[in-house]
């Protein structure tokens, strides 16, 4: 484009000290698309004579045309700690739902609420977020989220914290149910899969609605230590960790690809062993440096994307904590393990065929017992009925030279699409 003038005397280059956006011109009159306060281009555009006003820019969440409208989802928040407060940063801005932020402390959520309902105009979002200290505000809530409890210090476990948070995740969970009966329990508090039976014993909700954050948590720490140790992005990493969210979860080496080439061949191995236990490790090493507290950053964002998954009904398969009732050989308890998320929860659940040091160590750590939920049977919900086992489905891994296969389990009434991992067309050897 030529440096001659852009029109009404406005040349490129020159500095801007007015609204970028176009004014009360007439028909013909030009958009100045600004960089900084320079103008580096123009575009003519028809007046705004009779015409419908553009979409508003949302760099975050959709937008609605005049005229429009759409029925505004609810997530509850229960916990304004760190976790709780950046969780709800998230999804506000994400724009698809009104957020509830609940604590017990006086004025704590009210004030986060405020502070990021005033960061709307400036972000682009419109969503309501509102604080309470109690549960009426989060009646009819689509999906509820438990980060309440306390966090670890330095030198403990997060089986330290499970008498203490078990009483507050019970309290949390029965009033969250009673607020909003058909609600999706997302459980964020630790020790996670200890929480996640206590919050289903306490709810009375089937196991496909109370589901726990782990696996994508310990899946994104796994991806990120083997990008640093390649230098290479981490959209590169494809990797799954199966497994309790403790120091026996189970990150699958043999299904873990860089670019489609198996990490075995990328990395050795006793510097893969050394990277899957820094993964094991990986929360500790937070609370450490952090001396007061823990993760929440990394958290938050592996809760959003479970409420992605489920608000915009995406059926993504996502390594989740849920109640196994013999898959894997484990029942009664929580624990990490593939599974499709979608509008009611669990839409189907993903069995991989592990090798036997793998199925030996997915056992080891989900307990492999019959060790049911704890206390008030009475509110546990009845038995689902018995799985249904889809014939094996052949999926081939990335270095197409090791054939490994998965099954699909799931519920009747689920509504699971078919051919989900459909077999490949050609062999490997072609």
């Amino acid at each position: 484009m030529d440096e001659g003038a852009l029109g009404n005397g406005i040349e490129a280059g020159q500095p801007l000290h007015d609204d970028l956006g176009p004014g009360p011109s007439t028909e013909g009159a030009s958009t100045l698309r600004g960089h900084g306060d320079r103008i580096v281009a123009a575009t003519r555009v028809p007046g705004r004579a009779g015409r419908t006003p553009p979409r508003p820019y949302n760099p975050i969440g959709p937008s609605l045309t005049l005229g429009e409208t759409a029925v505004r989802h609810k997530i509850t928040v229960v916990g304004a700690g760190n976790v709780g407060a950046t969780l709800a940063q998230r999804l506000v801005e994400r724009n698809h739902a009104d957020i509830v932020l609940i604590d017990v402390v006086e004025g704590l959520p009210q004030g986060k609420a405020l502070d990021l309902l005033e960061a709307g105009p400036v972000i682009g979002y419109d969503s309501l977020i509102t604080g309470s200290n109690g549960y009426p505000d989060s009646a009819g809530s689509d999906i509820v989220v438990i980060t309440s409890g306390l966090p670890r210090k330095p030198g403990m476990s997060r089986d330290d914290l499970v008498m203490t948070n078990a009483g507050i995740v019970s309290g949390v969970a029965r009033q969250a149910a009673a607020a909003s009966p058909d609600a999706v329990i997302l459980v964020v508090s630790n020790p996670l899969d200890a929480m996640a039976q206590v919050a289903m014993a306490a709810s009375g909700f089937p196991r496909e609605r109370v589901i726990g954050m782990a696996g994508i948590l310990d899946t994104a720490r796994f991806r990120t230590f083997i990008a640093q140790e390649l230098s290479t992005s981490v959209l590169d990493v494809q990797a799954t960790v199966l497994g309790g969210h403790a120091d026996t979860m189970v990150p699958l080496i043999h299904l873990t690809t860089v670019g489609g080439v198996p990490v075995a061949d990328l990395i050795p191995r006793e510097r893969l062993l050394q990277i899957v236990q820094r993964t094991r490790d990986g929360g500790a090493e937070i609370v450490n440096l952090l001396k007061a507290g823990s993760a929440y950053y990394a958290p938050s964002a592996a809760v959003a994307q479970m409420v992605d998954a489920i608000l915009l009904d995406k059926r993504q398969v996502l390594p989740c904590s849920v109640h196994l009732q013999g898959e894997y050989g484990i029942s009664g308890v929580f624990t990490g393990v593939p599974v499709r998320l979608g509008a009611q929860g669990v839409a189907e659940g993903v069995e991989l065929e592990l090798g036997e040091a793998d199925a030996a160590a997915l056992h080891r750590s989900g307990g492999g017992g019959d060790h049911r939920a704890p206390a008030r049977r009475d509110r546990h919900p009845a038995p689902l009925p018995p799985l249904l086992r889809r014939p094996y489905v052949r999926r081939y891994s990335h270095d197409m030279k090791r054939r490994s296969r998965a099954r699909i389990w799931r519920r009747p009434g689920w509504g699971a699409r078919r051919g989900a991992f459909p077999s490949p067309t050609r062999s490997p050897s072609s």
